[in-house]
Order: C-alpha cells, then sequence, then structure tokens
C-alpha cells in the first residue's frame, strides 16, 4: 500500500500524499531520524519539513523527503523550486493544522512555488469540526509558478479560504479532487484560478459555499470536465472587470457536469464600471442542472452586497459563447439569463439544444439584454421570452 499523509485540522481536512513522476531509486532524507521532527502533535514540523525539501530539492540525484507514522503539527509550509533532480515526498504520519485560525499568520497554508514535473496523489478518511472565524483566513494548498504537473486525489474539507488556488501554472491537470465546505460559508471557492494556461480538472466532486470553480482573467486553453457541482454558486468565469489591465480570458471548455442545489450554473460574471476585459470561446456543453436557481447566466451587472458603480456598464468584452445540450430543472422560473452590457454588447452567443424545466408551477422563462443569441435544436424555454431585469445582481 502507498503512504499516505492525513491532514486534520479542527476546521478542515486535507491529506496528501505527495510523489513525484519519477520511478528512479532514491536518497532518502527523514524528518525525525536526519532533522530532528518530533511525532508528538504539538512541535511544529514547518523547519524540519522545510530543512529536509531544501537538502532534497539541491540534490543532484533523485530524492525522497520521508515524513515517518505518527502525529505532527504544521503551522505551515511553503515548498519552493526548481529542484535539481525529482524529488518524492513520503508522507506516512498524521499531519494536522493548528485549530485556533488566529496562528495563521501567512495567506497560505500549504503552498508550491515553481515547481516542474511532479505528481500530488492523496487520500482522506477523516471529519471536520465546523466554525465561525473572524481572522484573516489561509488558503488550504495553493500552487503558483507550477507546470507539468498532475494532482490526483486530493480531499480538501472546510478550508477557511479557497480551497485551491492555482495561479501563473502551465500544463497543470488536477483530476479526482474531492472538495467540501458548508453551502452558508462565504469565499469558500472549491479551485480558483487566474493568469495560467493548460489547466485541466478533471472527474472531481465539489461542494462548497461559493463557486465549485472560478476562473480569474489571464486564464487560457482550460478544460474542465466530468465535474459533480453543489452546493455552492456554479461553475463561474468570473468575476471579471474590477481590476485595471486584467488579461484576456480564452479558450475555456465546460463539458459533462452535474450541478446540483446552486445558486448558479453555468455562469459568466462581470462588474459594471470602467475596467475593460475581454472573455472570448468560452463553451458549455453536455451539462445537467438539478434545481439551480440561474442555469444559464450571463451577468453583466454583478454586483454583490451592492458594491459597484450601479450607473455605469461593464466594460468587459464578451464574443463567442456558446451553451449546447444543457438539461434539467431550474428553482426559480427565469432558467436563462443573458444581461448584457450596453455599452459592449456580447457578441456571438450560442443557444442550442437547451431543456430546463421550472420546478414550480410557472412556465420556465429566458431573459435578454442587449444581445441577440443564435439558436439551434430544441429550445425550452423559448429564447428572450421574459422580462429583463433592471438592477444588478446583489448576490455573489
Amino acid at each position: 500500500m502507498a503512504p499516505h499523509l492525513n491532514i486534520v485540522p479542527s476546521m478542515f481536512v486535507l491529506l496528501l500524499l505527495f510523489i513525484s513522476a519519477s520511478k528512479v531509486q532514491s536518497d532518502a532524507f527523514d524528518v525525525v531520524a536526519k532533522f530532528g521532527a518530533k511525532a508528538d502533535g504539538k512541535t511544529d514540523l514547518s523547519k524540519p519539513f522545510l530543512d529536509a525539501w531544501k537538502e532534497a530539492c539541491a540534490s543532484v540525484t533523485p530524492s525522497t523527503v520521508v515524513i515517518p507514522k505518527g502525529t505532527y503539527l504544521l503551522s505551515k509550509v511553503n515548498l519552493e523550486g526548481p529542484c535539481k533532480a525529482p524529488i518524492e515526498i513520503n508522507v506516512q504520519g498524521t499531519i494536522q493544522a493548528p485549530a485556533d485560525p488566529s496562528a495563521f499568520k501567512d495567506p497560505n497554508w500549504v503552498r508550491f512555488y515553481s515547481v516542474e514535473n511532479f505528481k500530488i496523489i492523496a487520500y482522506e478518511k477523516n471529519t471536520y469540526e465546523n466554525r465561525e472565524f473572524r481572522s484573516k483566513l489561509p488558503v488550504n494548498i495553493r500552487f503558483d509558478f507550477v507546470s507539468n504537473a498532475l494532482i490526483q486525489d486530493i480531499t480538501s474539507k472546510d478550508s477557511k479560504l479557497f480551497h485551491i488556488n492555482v495561479f501563473a501554472c502551465k500544463n497543470i491537470t488536477l483530476e479526482r479532487l474531492k472538495i467540501e465546505a458548508p453551502d452558508e460559508s462565504p469565499n469558500t471557492d472549491g479551485i480558483h484560478m487566474g493568469k495560467s494556461e493548460g489547466v485541466n480538472i478533471i472527474a472531481s466532486d465539489i461542494k462548497t459555499g461559493d463557486d465549485c470553480i472560478s476562473i480569474g482573467d489571464g486564464t487560457k486553453n482550460m478544460v474542465i470536465k466530468e465535474i459533480t457541482c453543489g452546493p455552492g454558486h456554479g461553475i463561474s468565469i468570473g468575476s471579471l472587470g474590477k481590476f485595471q489591465n486584467e488579461e484576456p480570458v480564452e479558450g475555456i471548455k465546460i463539458s459533462n457536469c452535474t450541478i446540483t442545489n446552486t445558486s448558479n450554473g453555468a455562469r459568466i460574471k462581470t462588474w459594471p464600471g470602467e475596467h475593460g476585459g475581454a472573455v472570448s470561446e468560452i463553451h458549455f456543453e453536455d451539462i445537467t442542472m438539478n434545481n439551480v436557481s440561474s442555469p444559464i447566466l450571463i451577468d453583466q451587472q454583478y454586483c454583490p452586497w451592492n458594491k459597484c458603480k450601479k450607473n455605469e456598464e461593464s466594460k468587459v468584452k464578451l464574443s463567442n459563447i456558446s451553451f449546447k445540450n444543457i438539461r434539467g430543472t431550474s428553482a426559480l422560473p427565469e432558467a436563462i439569463k443573458f444581461i448584457c452590457s450596453g455599452s459592449s454588447p456580447c457578441q456571438n452567443v450560442e443557444l442550442a439544444d437547451i431543456d430546463i424545466k421550472h420546478n414550480g408551477a410557472e412556465p420556465a422563462t429566458s431573459q435578454c439584454l442587449n444581445v441577440k443569441p443564435i439558436t439551434s435544436g430544441k429550445l425550452n424555454p423559448i429564447p428572450c421570452s421574459g422580462p429583463v431585469p433592471k438592477t444588478p445582481s446583489a448576490s455573489a
């Protein structure tokens, strides 16, 4: 049986097995035997872990960082590359995060930075204790400037902020993930990414209090497929247009997903106001919606908590967007909402083979503003058959 890592904080569980892509024999760096770590559940593992990582990373031959059986406390760790040879982290013990959120002085708990050609495989078997926190909250696991990576079988429960954050990464696949947070927990996005290219998210189960997957600016050529999402806020492009100099989002395909009991389904959201941007070649296909409040949504009046310039149009340009073979049920009558910018109307928005029924007595409707969708196949509801809301949306 492969070794595994159990991380058991009181608020969330993130259980990881780290292993490099290399199968060759490697030198071992034992955090207990060589670096003085204590498996007592009280002594911080951070320094021995980091010291072992640094020596292993500097090795010119393949190496393994070993965390033996036992219980360890980990306050935080930043694992930085590049490394000189293949590196493996073999964790056989249980690693706990601090129960008190005030102990987190860093915005991240576990962070990988500038690492190439590696795998992460994980195992999970524990529960969580939900609490209310008011301090600054950390991200469970963060990937910055990581390339050519495969991340498999991570389970993240009850993160205090984003579960997984992907930034400036290239050619990285996240597969068979399990992510869970209470449906009322804010800002607990399952996976958030930005300024990354060639990211794939596959065959994962995400239950959160925010977006299951959120796609920020600078994301290109991304595939999301075989995701089960819900509860939460659906799968979202954005939000965009809040900040200056945001990079375009392009080439995103979301397919073969099931979205259940969420506030939104397939969504694109941009802020009204002065900052521009561009979103193009976004394709949602073969998606099942179960009791979703807004199954198909383009919202260019996105204004959570009414904190926006309500009298301005969004400057983000949307083009070449398709919604195909989307079926299921809507919790509200408005199954489709296209609320596009008056100054930059949506271009080439396609609806094909849509069949969404309202769960209530009223029929499902479709609302359109500043867009003329291209249609084909069976369409229920009839495109643009309902009135358009005039006020910015106040939900996140």
